[in-house]
């Protein structure tokens, strides 16, 4: 009897070393570009390129995200906001960057966001009320709002740490160390679930998520935090061995929790990934799952918690 020869498709999928290499070299470039815009010793070149990647890490996010609603077969208004979502991050970066007087006012900022965010509703009703063919309206508004809060208003949490008004924050340390901590947990899961796990987490969502790659998660990433606490040399200030243990767990368990959600979106849209730019990761909000839902909470922990701002 001959050996059963191996299908098309098994042949074509690419082993988990591969991926892991993948997403190894993907990474490495990501870091190259995320360093040189923190710490490029020209306060002027790092803040516009700062300001560079957060533009495309907005748009080409948004764009991503409602590719998926159209591929969902729901309606938004797609081209308004992307712009939408721009302006929200320029306007945050002039607020916080001190480029209108008052980077020493949080609170400013966030009035900013929240005027803005009222002005978009408006808008977005306003734009409906011109649309002669959609009869869906409650969708449209609703999936286009949700964009804008989910892609551009969590990423904005980044710009807030990174000109955080406390004179004694760095804030670009404190973006190293909350990515860091997130990308450990997605290593630490993909990883120990790849090597031992056998228990499906929620397999309707996500089918390759493992309880025991949770768990390894949530170890990695507070290794890592630990780690990265430890040789920063007291630089980060309030951060203590126990605050480094909570971060490390808080951050890697919404770090599985924004991957599972974007696996939601993907997964009721029939895509396998939001995007295909890096190999191994696929598109930016595959990159950015993770990282949405943990830069607010490291910016909170951040202004009232370790400098209780």
């Amino acid at each position: 009897m001959s050996e059963e020869k191996p299908t098309a498709d098994a042949a074509a999928k690419p082993s988990k070393a591969k991926v892991f290499a993948s997403r190894l070299a993907s990474t490495l470039f990501l870091w190259a570009v995320v360093l040189t815009a923190l710490f490029s010793g020209n306060q002027t070149i790092s803040s516009s390129v700062f300001l560079v990647v957060m533009l495309v890490l907005a748009a080409t996010g948004l764009l991503e995200f409602y590719n998926l609603v159209k591929a969902r077969g729901l309606t938004c208004f797609r081209e308004l906001g992307v712009a939408a979502g721009c302006t929200l991050i320029a306007g945050t970066w002039l607020h916080a960057g001190g480029y209108l007087g008052i980077h020493d006012n949080p609170s400013r900022v966030n009035d900013f966001e929240t005027m803005f965010i009222i002005a978009f509703v408006l808008g977005l009703c306003v734009r409906q009320f011109v649309e002669k063919d959609n009869s869906q309206g409650i969708a449209t508004i609703a999936c286009t709002l949700f964009g804008l809060m989910y892609v551009a208003w969590l990423l904005n949490f980044i710009q807030k740490i990174y000109f955080f008004a406390d004179p004694r924050v760095n804030g670009a340390l404190y973006i190293v160390y909350f990515i860091i901590v997130t990308k450990f947990s997605d290593m630490g899961a993909y990883c120990v679930g790849s090597l031992i796990g056998k228990h499906k987490m929620i397999p309707r969502i996500s089918p390759g998520k493992t309880w025991e790659g949770f768990g390894g998660a949530i170890v990695v990433s507070t290794l890592a935090s630990l780690a990265f606490v430890h040789f920063s040399d007291g630089k980060m200030i309030g951060m203590t061995t126990l605050h480094a243990v909570i971060l490390g767990v808080l951050l890697s368990v919404a770090a599985v929790v924004g991957d599972l959600i974007e696996s939601l979106f993907k997964r009721e849209a029939g895509a396998k990934d939001s995007g295909n730019y890096f190999p191994g990761i696929g598109g930016i909000l595959d990159l950015l799952d993770s990282l949405l839902f943990n830069a607010p909470l490291m910016y909170l922990y951040l202004r009232h918690v370790l400098t209780h701002g």
